[in-house]
């Protein structure tokens, strides 16, 4: 999961009011039971999100090729105040599948039970719940992976060692927590590191700025911060430059979208963990009709990551970048 920056959740919001609908005809052999085209509907975390926008991509494609039609709906900020509504109100409108990514995985748990309970198929992208048993599949990146391998590119960055913070969104998110997990395992694994823990923006960059600038104030070596999402790493960047540390503090962000990869060529990031959304999204279409037709489903798929510096931005990594649009 990643959230675009403020400037862009008015017309998030905009957008979440209307679904955005891609409808195909064709071949009716993918379908439900009755041989009708199979409806589903993909309820992103945050509408206008590239990361989202990526996967959408990918769920389009996929369910054009098998004759399925797509609602997309998501709400303005990645809250389950905002996107319990709009679950309720695609239950009752009642699809063949959900695809969903969760935005809390205690809050989102009773809706998404009651929608499978409906009879509905679930299925779980990107991020998860505390009980995933009663979704036909769950399907998300390797986060916990991604965090080791963001703790790898600190190391890379800063090879003699030192204090490491980790600037995250808001505990309870599935995919941030177990990107902090990863971090941490691998800083505590290297005794060359003293790694000081994890604290939370709210994903707001003002509260990332604050709490690096604290932290910067208490423990004026440190050499490096995983910023888990675009505001952390936005904030992040703010409190390194207002306390003149620019040449000493590194800076690794997750994911890949416009404005992480502006970050990382401007140098305000030295490197990005970037997702394969648009595979989540073809592989939960797959998942999802098949439990349509009553055939066995994978119940977990991990996707895979690329770290992106601004050595292959423009070679390898370009391919990993997120999209605006389809």
């Amino acid at each position: 999961m990643k959230l675009t920056p403020k400037a862009t959740m008015l017309a998030a919001g905009l957008l979440a009011a209307t679904s955005l609908t891609a409808c195909a005809g064709g071949s009716a052999s993918a379908g439900s039971a009755s041989g009708a085209q199979p409806k589903l509907t993909f309820i992103q975390g945050v509408a206008g999100d590239e990361f989202y926008v990526s996967m959408q991509c990918g769920i389009d494609a996929a369910a054009k090729a098998a004759g399925a039609t797509i609602n997309t709906q998501g709400p303005a900020k990645f809250d389950p105040t905002l996107q319990k509504p709009i679950v309720d109100s695609v239950v009752a409108s009642k699809p063949d599948a959900i695809l969903i990514a969760p935005t809390d995985v205690a809050a989102m748990q009773a809706p998404l039970k009651a929608a499978a309970a409906a009879g509905i198929k679930v299925v779980l992208v990107d991020t998860t719940v505390q009980d995933p048993s009663f979704a036909a599949s769950a399907i998300a990146s390797d986060n916990k992976g991604g965090g080791l391998e963001a703790f790898k590119a600190i190391k890379n960055l800063s090879p003699n060692g030192g204090k490491v913070l980790v600037i995250s969104t808001d505990p309870g998110v599935s995919t941030a927590d177990a990107r902090v997990a990863g971090f941490e395992e691998g800083a505590k694994a290297d005794s060359s590191f003293q790694y000081l823990g994890v604290q939370y923006s709210h994903n707001d960059p003002a509260e990332a700025a604050k709490l690096v600038s604290a932290a910067l104030a208490k423990d004026p070596d440190i050499v490096g911060v995983f910023a888990a999402n675009t505001f952390a790493a936005e904030g992040t960047a703010t409190g390194i430059r207002q306390a003149g540390k620019q040449n000493q503090v590194k800076i690794v962000g997750f994911d890949a979208g416009p404005a992480q990869v502006k970050q990382l060529k401007d140098g305000v990031v030295q490197a990005l963990i970037a997702q394969e959304p648009a595979s989540i999204g073809t592989q939960g279409v797959d998942q999802a009709l098949k439990a349509i037709k009553g055939e066995s489903t994978q119940k977990e798929i991990q996707t895979g990551f690329k770290q992106i510096t601004a050595d292959n931005i423009s070679g390898e990594g370009a391919q990993y970048v997120y999209k605006s649009s389809c």
